[in-house]
């Protein structure tokens, strides 16, 4: 499934507050995903490996690392947990970096609303302004998305140019 989605994700020290102020919408609940994300060593972009309770997926994607809500351009394969994927991928690529996370998860229309504990980093709330059916330009996207960054009343200096994967890598020097 080819998706393009605009983006933002802001680090928080206050995920209820957020999440409440999200709620006052009437967002869709998903629920609470436990997630592992397994990076891979790649030429082009980024591949990672999501494994979840709800969310299980190999995700190809490209972005650019700014401070600002962001185009991606996504390939996503949903798949069955099965350990094989993992250690086929592991063989020929080699693990990158891993990601775990706590993550809950809401909808608004095509609109999804990440509130994250990221193990070694903290706390982030994460939008994601979804187009799987070309129904949006680019501008509507980032138009919802910069919406959304102004309901949380957020700051631009609250915001993460980078994906987890590469701030965890920062941050300890990270050696798999």
């Amino acid at each position: 499934m080819n998706i393009k989605n605009y983006e933002f994700k802001a680090r928080v020290t206050d995920l209820e507050k957020y999440e409440s102020k999200l709620l006052t919408l009437n967002p869709q609940f998903h629920g609470i995903d436990n997630q592992t994300d397994t990076y891979f060593n790649v030429p082009n972009g980024r591949l990672k490996l999501r494994e979840g309770n709800i969310e299980n997926s190999l995700i190809n994607y490209d972005r650019e690392n700014i401070t600002d809500s962001k185009l991606s351009n996504i390939i996503l394969f949903k798949h069955e947990p099965d350990n094989a994927l993992k250690k086929i991928l592991e063989i020929q690529f080699g693990i990158k970096v891993v990601v775990n996370k706590k993550r809950k998860i809401y909808f608004i229309d095509n609109v999804k609303f990440h509130f994250d504990i990221v193990e070694t980093l903290g706390t982030f709330i994460e939008v994601e302004v979804i187009d799987n059916n070309n129904n949006f330009t680019v501008e509507q996207l980032k138009e919802q998305c910069d919406n959304y960054f102004n309901f949380f009343e957020l700051n631009k200096t609250d915001l993460i140019d980078k994906s987890y994967s590469d701030m965890i890598v920062e941050k300890t020097d990270y050696k798999m």
